[in-house]
């Protein structure tokens, strides 16, 4: 069964988290996103409960 054979897989997983992190990962960090969070208060919705005739 080739797929327990953990040989190539692991030079796979190895050289993706190297490049995720060598080369990826600084472009994305200085990334700064347009729409910053807004300060206002969150306001909740009071929904009423519904009546249900068989309770």
């Amino acid at each position: 069964m080739p797929q327990l054979n953990p040989t190539p897989w692991f030079l796979i997983m190895t050289l993706s988290w190297l490049t995720l992190t060598m080369i990826i990962q600084p472009k994305l960090l200085p990334f700064i996103p347009s729409n910053t969070p807004s300060t206002k208060p969150i306001t909740t919705i009071h929904t009423p409960s519904w009546n249900w005739p068989w309770t």
